[in-house]
């Protein structure tokens, strides 16, 4: 079964234009990604897609492949079908273009559960909480999960409720039955390609979480565990924090 990767990368934004290009230790941040991406054994090949020459053109300076894609997709999700659209992989993976730190180890956790069960339309990833103050930040997405590891809600709330501990929370949040949701996804291709064809719905549009559209149209998201967390670049202050991570050349 073929794996292809596929990195959206856009280089409007407005907390951070040009992010896929910032430098990072003498490669661009997008560079990084890609790398860490290909150095997964289960991904036969890694795209970037974006709507920008000169991310087009970084990636082709580095040895990386680009697509070129519409300018006008309301969300990353479209953008990875359009890509999708022309290829011929059973399973597509999608890769944030500002997760520089990827570990290829955890694009294998995700992958391989639709390699093994064909009946897994969609994947992702959660990982440990690792504060109270996560579990209360809006900007960290919380999932819950049924007993056989398939997602039942994701929510920016602090979810769920611990009615018997709500008071004791400073000392009793790692009894939480939750987890920190990591923002990669593996696709069955032809489930990708439908996906844009979804109208959008009231928790989706909420929350504004693109994937709970999934699950309000009655489709499965299996979430597999990973020990990992993530070390994202959001603004120009978070590169010095990553840059202290990356060694100077990889």
């Amino acid at each position: 079964m073929r794996v292809t990767a596929v990195i959206p990368a856009r280089y409007a934004s407005t907390r951070f234009p040009g992010k896929p290009l910032a430098d990072l230790n003498g490669k661009p941040m997008i560079q990084w990604v890609c790398e860490g991406t290909a150095r997964c054994a289960l991904v036969d090949k890694v795209l970037v897609a974006t709507d920008d020459a000169r991310i087009a053109e970084a990636v082709a300076a580095f040895g990386g492949t680009a697509v070129m894609t519409r300018a006008d997709h309301p969300t990353g999700t479209d953008r990875l079908a359009e890509v999708a659209a022309g290829l011929d992989s059973e399973l597509i993976v999608n890769v944030q273009g500002d997760e520089p730190l990827i570990d290829p180890k955890m694009i294998e956790a995700a992958v391989k559960p639709l390699l093994t069960d064909p009946s897994i339309p969609m994947g992702t990833l959660k990982t440990p909480l690792t504060s109270l103050e996560e579990f209360r930040n809006p900007n960290v997405v919380k999932v819950v999960t049924d007993r056989r590891g398939f997602a039942l809600y994701f929510s920016r709330a602090p979810i769920p409720y611990p009615r018997d501990f709500s008071d004791r929370l400073e000392s009793r949040w790692r009894e939480l039955a939750t987890a920190k949701h990591v923002g990669l996804y593996v696709y069955r291709r032809d489930f990708l390609l439908g996906f844009p064809g979804l109208a959008p719905t009231p928790l989706e549009e909420q929350e504004k979480l693109e994937q709970l559209r999934a699950l309000e149209h009655g489709h499965r998201i299996f979430v597999a565990e990973t020990a990992m967390g993530v070390q994202g670049v959001d603004t120009p202050e978070d590169l010095d924090r990553v840059r202290a991570l990356l060694p100077a050349s990889r």
